[in-house]
């Protein structure tokens, strides 16, 4: 399995990260179990989590897939030295006190995911959404004593734009504190405004890795979503719907065209596609079958060509 640097955190990772917000909705713990161990046969070492995954659901509480993970890790004690564990801080708990970026919640919060992912240390804690509440220097102040404690090794931030995240670098610099050193924000095929443009230049200029969430919007960019009744196929159907347009058709038309001459999947060129991205380091991408993992491998491997790019730029612009 291909390494990519990861930003300045002197982590190695895939080129492709499993998102673990399926474990504890989509599938049980005994799912789960099989697809992790199959992620990790196949040399998917990183895992992509958080705090909040999955509240949503409806019995959850937030935490399911963490502590899903961490009973994986306690059942093989020799994956945690092989696995890059990502999880995330700042999401609404459901609870007084329990959200945001503050001093107080991160302490808190670090150990309430140590706890759950049964493991003395997080490889990149993320801060997962803005709070304007906090100033930046409050927030960063907090991750460099849990750097220093060794609980967490990199620090990155989810859903920044380029003047929240160039902002939050000055603070770091002026003040000598930990930067940010990856992003984690939405981007595919077709949702690309939010980081093209200002947002990678800046992560490219800034050497600040990029691995990004809604990789194929939420199934979309798979091609199995043609109409509003095709919906009911999956539990994020009314997320879809709104791709279900002009634009939209024309994308995975194009996917399908790349796909015919590489014998694959849609899906499996729209990954690609994302990480031929210019300083993308690896899309997330969640399963809840073992059939695909095995896509994300033939993903991982497929090398677009520049005619096959910008024919899939263009159908997306």
């Amino acid at each position: 399995m291909a390494l990519r640097s990861l930003g300045t955190t002197g982590l190695q990772i895939p080129t492709l990260v499993f998102g673990g917000n399926v474990f504890g909705w989509t599938v049980d713990e005994k799912q789960s179990f099989s697809l992790l161990d199959a992620l990790l046969e196949r040399g998917f070492t990183a895992i992509d989590t958080a705090d909040v995954y999955s509240r949503w659901a409806a019995g959850n509480q937030g935490g399911e897939s963490e502590t899903i993970i961490g009973n994986w890790l306690a059942a093989h004690p020799a994956a945690r030295d092989k696995v890059t564990l990502f999880t995330k801080v700042g999401a609404d708990m459901g609870e007084p006190g329990k959200k945001g970026l503050s001093a107080r919640w991160i302490a808190q919060a670090v150990e309430d995911s140590l706890r759950r992912l049964k493991t003395d240390y997080i490889d990149l804690y993320f801060s997962h959404w803005p709070d304007s509440e906090t100033a930046y220097d409050e927030t960063l102040g907090a991750y460099e004593k849990l750097l220093k404690a060794g609980k967490i090794r990199a620090i990155g931030a989810s859903n920044l734009n380029a003047e929240q995240l160039s902002e939050s670098l000055k603070v770091a610099d002026a003040k000598g504190l930990p930067r940010y050193q990856v992003l984690q924000p939405e981007y595919n095929l077709y949702d690309r405004s939010s980081f093209e443009g200002a947002l990678q230049d800046l992560t490219v200029r800034e050497n600040i890795g990029v691995v990004t969430y809604y990789s194929l919007a939420s199934g979309f960019l798979s091609g199995k979503y043609r109409s509003e009744k095709d919906l009911s196929q999956s539990q994020r159907g009314q997320g879809i719907a709104k791709y279900l347009n002009p634009r939209g058709f024309a994308i995975v038309e194009a996917l399908e065209n790349v796909a015919a001459n590489h014998q694959v999947k849609p899906a499996e060129v729209a990954l690609a596609w994302l990480i031929q991205q210019p300083g993308v380091t690896a899309p997330i991408a969640s399963a809840t079958k073992l059939a695909h993992i095995d896509s994300f491998v033939t993903a991982v491997s497929l090398n677009l060509s520049t005619d096959e790019i910008a024919a899939l730029n263009k159908a997306g612009a």
